[in-house]
């Protein structure tokens, strides 16, 4: 006869089953085989409390394969996270259960996945954040960070970066169960790969347990072990049972069939129904919980309730005992930001963005106490280490800091600084070269549909890079970003806040701009060059205040202009001295724009756009990428200046020479425009 935690796991599969079969998709095979562990797991040994998903002294679990869904929910439906009507309305729409889970920690749910490789990522910077905290406030915040992941997540190549890191901090808070069933979408995994598994996280400095993954005594005995560990972060190889307990129409096994993993158990070959029968099940009414079941999850429930009321209460004590350090954590959860004076942050004259960010991430250590700034290998150049100067780096065993030396990985960044955020209490900063943002989409594509408030700092803009060739010149890359802007979350807002300053003050201003903001990932694109500073009658920094509002005029000859200069970053001091030749040579007034983010500008009143870029006036844009970076500025009247390639490998004066980035084009241009 069968033990309650074993029926309570092929309840679950019953569920999974039923969900994929009921909405004619999705993934019941690898789901299936994982009902053990997760049943042990939540019930035995993850902390939580149903009634407060947001509990910030909850263990965390990060699903990697998101196609698993289905197990997630239903043991979320033990928990009490969901109703039976979530279960059943799986993958409809407006529902809360979609194909794959997305952030939603009030429903249990701790990061959106889908793309294999970054849930456990996430897990990596979450656990990084937990230390980060402990280190600050003590064990009164210290929790577990569980990670689920499959072969495919294995597989994937940042899988490498995040296991690397993660032992070389020695995370003991870190628990990771691979769910090693030997099959993926389209084969068997020995198809694919003969690495050494176990091997490869033993060389990154894991403690690595093989066991039987659906045996519920293994299970249990290695997350004991785990629990026990106290240098190094645990990996469970689990070897289950892809489909476990699925049935063939004549009653033989259909487990471990790479059909399973992608379609519901009937178009796959298995029968729906006496599979339902084989796990205790009744296939005309699957979507129940077993009484025992039930009855068991109740009590795990009440007893998981109150072991949270007693956390709590002891962390209201520490509380009463430490009202300053309380308030600061308070102040690191709330999101909010402490008062800093930008305006008081000193610039040199006529330097690279990079550098005005550099001097302003100076100021904010030990100002903004909860920010970790992390660098792929480039500190130096990307001028982070402006930061890393205040602080020290995170090492093995020490938190104290504030500084994650990434290494060569610049996706792993990512997705570490997307856990941290989904952790919440910290800010994550981190920093290359733009055009190394191509390694970071899809990370980037998950902070924008989490709404999560990540900083990246992204240097060495455009071709002037000169010198390294186009491999290092950005040239598609800011108006593959800008696209994001126009993208809109499931809130209605643009996913993601992209800022290109003109010079140091407005680098004062976007940083202000960034910190806050609270609801999106913000995009900082910043100069290797020195640039002009925008002149100014007045105070420069109040000039640059304008910005806020996505674009504002940095220079105007008259009430009444004949024509209009828009651009963001470098160009804009190339198009103020264009703007004087033509004054100086034809005696046309014309009045420069700063679009620093075309998004942000375009939710402003209409009357106040038509004040920056009059639509009844010919415009000019100048940009450092493809044209249709400005397209949507510049309109079908206008004409823009941009490149058509991938530019060339000269010093950047050169460049701008050549290309055509001078005040004496943008002056040439638009004589030709206006005469037309």
């Amino acid at each position: 006869m069968k033990s309650v935690i074993e029926r309570s796991a092929d309840n679950i599969r019953i569920l999974i089953a039923s969900m994929v079969e009921k909405a004619k998709s999705g993934h019941p095979g690898g789901a299936m085989g994982g009902a053990d562990f997760v049943s042990i797991l939540y019930s035995e040994f993850l902390h939580y409390d149903p009634t407060d998903g947001h509990w910030i002294n909850r263990d965390r679990f990060f699903l990697d394969p998101g196609h698993m869904s289905p197990m997630l929910y239903s043991i979320l439906l033990y928990a009490g996270y969901y109703n039976m009507k979530d279960i059943e309305n799986f993958r409809q729409w407006g529902s809360i259960t979609p194909g794959h889970p997305e952030a939603d920690p009030a429903h249990g749910v701790e990061n959106t996945s889908g793309p294999l490789g970054m849930g456990h990522t996430m897990a990596v910077g979450a656990a990084i954040a937990e230390r980060f905290l402990v280190a600050r406030f003590g064990d009164i915040v210290a929790h577990k960070t569980y990670a689920f992941i499959s072969d495919g997540g294995v597989q994937e190549e940042v899988s490498q970066g995040a296991g690397r890191i993660a032992g070389y901090l020695g995370l003991n808070n870190l628990i990771m169960f691979y769910d090693a069933n030997d099959i993926q979408l389209s084969t068997k995994t020995d198809a694919v790969t003969r690495e050494d598994t176990a091997m490869k996280y033993q060389a990154w400095g894991w403690n690595v347990l093989t066991i039987d993954g659906n045996n519920p005594a293994e299970i249990r005995k290695s997350l004991h072990a785990a629990h026990s560990e106290k240098d190094r972060p645990t990996l469970i190889i689990g070897k289950t049972v892809m489909g476990k307990g699925a049935l063939t129409p004549d009653g033989h096994s259909f487990e471990k069939n790479c059909a399973t993993h992608g379609m519901p158990l009937s178009a796959a070959g298995a029968s729906f129904e006496k599979t339902i029968e084989n796990l205790g099940g009744d296939p005309k009414n699957p979507f129940v919980i077993f009484d025992d079941v039930k009855e068991y999850w109740e009590k795990i429930n009440l007893n998981k309730r109150q072991l949270a009321k007693e956390q709590k209460e002891e962390f209201k004590q520490w509380e009463n005992d430490n009202p300053e350090l309380a308030e600061k954590l308070k102040l690191f959860y709330s999101g909010a930001m402490p008062d800093i004076d930008f305006s008081s942050i000193k610039q040199k004259s006529n330097i690279a963005s990079r550098v005005a960010s550099g001097t302003i991430l100076a100021e904010l250590c030990g100002k903004v106490e909860n920010m970790i700034v992390a660098s792929a290998d480039l500190s130096d150049s990307d001028k982070t280490e402006g930061f890393l100067k205040k602080t020290t780096q995170f090492v093995k065993g020490d938190f104290r800091g504030a500084f994650l030396q990434v290494g060569v990985a610049e996706l792993t960044m990512a997705g570490i600084a997307n856990g941290m955020a989904l952790h919440g209490g910290v800010i994550p900063v981190c920093g290359t070269f733009f055009v190394f943002s191509d390694y970071m989409k899809p990370a980037v594509r998950l902070a924008a549909l989490m709404q999560l408030p990540v900083k990246y700092v992204w240097t060495h803009d455009a071709f002037r890079v000169g010198e390294d060739g186009p491999t290092h010149q950005p040239v598609e890359h800011e108006a593959q970003i800008r696209l994001m802007e126009q993208l809109r979350n499931h809130h209605g807002k643009r996913s993601v806040l992209v800022l290109r300053p003109a010079d140091a003050m407005e680098t004062n201003v976007a940083w202000k701009m960034a910190l806050e903001n609270t609801g999106s990932p913000t995009a900082l694109i910043l100069s290797r060059q020195n640039i002009p500073d925008v002149p100014s009658n007045g105070d420069r920094y109040q000039d640059a205040l304008n910005a806020t509002r996505g674009g504002y005029l940095v220079h105007k000859d008259a009430s009444q202009n004949d024509i209009v200069f828009v651009g963001n970053g470098s160009e804009v001091s190339t198009l103020i001295e264009g703007a004087r030749l033509l004054k100086e040579r034809k005696g046309i007034n014309v009045q420069v724009a700063s679009i620093i983010s075309e998004g942000l500008f375009r939710d402003q009143d209409p009357g106040y756009q038509e004040s920056v870029l009059p639509e009844h006036l010919p415009t000019l844009g100048l940009t450092a990428g493809l044209s249709v970076t400005l397209q949507g500025l510049v309109g079908s009247r206008g004409k823009i200046i941009g490149l058509d390639s991938f530019g060339y490998s000269a010093p950047a004066a050169v460049l701008d020479e050549k290309l055509g980035y001078t005040a004496e084009n943008v002056y040439q241009q638009a004589v030709t425009l206006l005469m037309k």
